[in-house]
């Protein structure tokens, strides 16, 4: 079983950036894969993006150039940076981790609005 906590959603201006934080339960290099998924309102979740146990990246095409993810071992935490936030970028935020089976964060929010 992992437990992840995730933080760092909120309310910012278009253009704006925001940092989210997600901190594993066990060690991040035991997963397969970790990401942050999306859900906007009547949306389907999507993939933001992912970090491979490798260290490999993949971003979704609307994100490419304005979100970074990153992962620090000695604090069993994977991040979100975004920055040039677009009101588009606004849903509930999801922490993954892939291994034999996949767990979930609860969501944290992030709106994008002026």
């Amino acid at each position: 079983q992992v437990q992840l906590t995730e933080s760092g959603g909120g309310l910012v201006q278009p253009g704006g950036s925001l940092r989210l934080s997600c901190t594993a339960s066990r060690n991040i290099f035991s997963a397969r894969a970790m990401g942050w998924y999306r859900q906007a309102p009547g949306k389907e979740r999507e993939l933001v993006a992912a970090i491979i146990s490798g260290g490999s990246t993949n971003y979704a095409d609307s994100v490419k150039g304005r979100f970074t993810i990153s992962r620090d071992s000695a604090k069993n935490t994977v991040y979100l940076q975004m920055n040039s936030l677009k009101p588009e970028d606004t849903g509930i935020y999801y922490c993954y981790y892939g291994r034999t089976s996949d767990y979930w964060g609860q969501g944290t929010q992030v709106t994008v609005s002026s």
